[in-house]
């Protein structure tokens, strides 16, 4: 009994030194923190100051978060880094939320490769170690192990991103179902995302958002949210004309912080496009037709800003889950002692 109860123990404090020494070997940092990974407005010094208020080591993630089809992640060499050049690239992600795991020491240099971000800003460099500096954790000293070092914690992007995963819809924010009130024949106001989990973006083709208003009643009193990354688009009210040739002079209102909340307060018609040069011509624009007044109480809330991304996952997930295990089994080896 007494050599399968030694057994016993030794196993026990074998899996769990494993498991606290997992809990502090991986960490996941989400690039530009709740900026994403998107033109950032102040230069380069924006990824630049993000990366060395971290200390990154190998096994550790990198999560980009970006809004797909205007961004990727590219990882280049330091010769094509300081030159902004995406040719012979490392590794190319086009899927956000884009997950790297930074499996060498040494510095690692990343762009997005789409012509012009680079030069922008959209460039960082992480300088990984070779192993943890955190010290280990004394036997038996804590139920739980130590943090090795402070985290940037995972958000979804303003789009890029990013970064919180919105979860559009085209029902009311308040939960009221839009169906009549009991002897009326108004609905209640409505909140929807335009173009759902795509967001306010450059389209793959011409007819994205036109698309998507199809076949919905908008009314007076709805609210049009357009998510996107802050500094790639804005959102422009304009008039028929304007519309119809591209042009943002004299627009009705310009808003350029995501996510925007428009509230449709006039009937007919309504035209909308992103002022950035060359955006509405490649499809981003979007027209409704505005009909009577919705009823019933305003819609409340606020619709989860993202570009269309993936919700990124939360900082040092896997650390978390081990680290409860380490304390479970901890248990059960205090327990076994006596």
């Amino acid at each position: 009994m007494a050599v399968v109860r030694t057994k016993t123990l030794a196993f026990t404090a074998i899996v769990l030194a494993a498991l606290l020494h997992s809990s502090a070997a991986q960490s996941t940092y989400t690039v530009g923190g709740t900026t994403g990974w998107t033109i950032p407005q102040g230069g380069d010094s924006v990824y630049t100051n993000w990366a060395s208020g971290n200390s990154f080591a190998v096994g550790d993630i990198l999560v980009f978060n970006f809004a797909v089809g205007i961004h990727d992640v590219t990882q280049v060499s330091k010769a094509n880094y300081d030159a902004c050049s995406a040719s012979d690239p490392m590794l190319i992600a086009t899927t956000s939320p884009a997950r790297v795991t930074l499996n060498s020491s040494g510095e690692h240099y990343f762009i997005c490769g789409f012509p012009g971000h680079c030069s922008a800003g959209q460039k960082v460099t992480v300088n990984v170690l070779a192993s943890n500096s955190a010290p280990s954790p004394a036997p038996m000293a804590s139920s739980s192990p130590a943090p090795r070092r402070a985290l940037t914690p995972a958000s979804a992007p303003s789009p890029a991103s990013t970064a919180s995963a919105p979860t559009p819809s085209t029902s009311p924010v308040s939960g009221d179902s839009p169906s009549s009130a009991p002897g009326s024949s108004a609905r209640p106001p409505m909140t929807y995302t335009v173009a759902d989990s795509f967001g306010w973006n450059i389209p793959r083709n011409a007819t994205l958002f036109q698309s998507w208003a199809a076949g919905k009643d908008f009314m007076v009193g709805d609210v049009l949210v357009f998510n996107y990354s802050a500094g790639a688009h804005n959102v422009a009210e304009v008039t028929s004309d304007a519309y119809a040739a591209c042009t943002t002079t004299s627009p009705i209102s310009l808003d350029s912080m995501p996510p925007t909340r428009i509230t449709l307060t006039t009937p007919g018609e309504h035209f909308y496009l992103c002022a950035i040069p060359g955006h509405c011509t490649a499809g981003q624009q979007l027209s409704i037709n505005v009909t009577g007044e919705a009823g019933g109480a305003s819609p409340s809330g606020s619709p989860s800003p993202g570009s269309g991304d993936m919700a990124p996952p939360s900082p040092n997930s896997a650390a978390s889950v081990a680290g409860v295990s380490a304390a479970a089994l901890l248990s059960v080896f205090v327990a076994l002692l006596f």
